[in-house]
């Protein structure tokens, strides 16, 4: 009469766990990468938020709010956070003119977990509606 072997040996837990491991090494870093790139999306909004509180501070004040504004309460200041809700990224704006400002440039810093994210270090956008970014695809 011939007994079945109803256990696991351990060459064959060794192998499934050789096997796990080769999986999570690929999955772990591409997984990463996915989320660094969808937190770019609040750079973006926060940038784009902050564009357009340029042009309502412009059309009540006659020039755009300077980076020391950029969270005063309206009307003298735009009354947004330096940085992004998650904290993904800090916020700055630099103008032409510090007594006058008529054109401005706002950039989207990473910082935090999102340093990391070193190909869309900063995304920035003009008065003019440039869009620039460490790399070209970030946007």
């Amino acid at each position: 009469m011939r007994t079945l072997s109803r256990g696991v040996t351990l060459i064959e837990l060794m192998i499934v766990i050789v096997v796990v491991a080769i999986l999570a090494s690929i999955a772990v870093p591409s997984y990463r990468n996915y989320v660094l790139r969808t937190h770019r999306a609040e750079g973006k909004t926060a940038l784009m938020a902050v564009a357009a509180a340029q042009e309502k501070f412009y059309l009540q004040n006659n020039r755009y709010a300077i980076d020391d504004e950029i969270e005063d309460a309206p009307p003298g200041g735009l009354g947004i956070p330096a940085t992004t809700e998650n904290g993904w990224y800090t916020l700055e704006i630099d103008v032409d003119d510090e007594v006058n400002p008529q054109s401005w440039t706002i950039t989207a810093t990473s910082a935090g977990v999102q340093a990391a994210d070193s190909h869309c270090a900063t995304m920035s956008v003009t008065s003019a509606g440039a869009k620039s970014a460490t790399n070209a695809d970030c946007w």
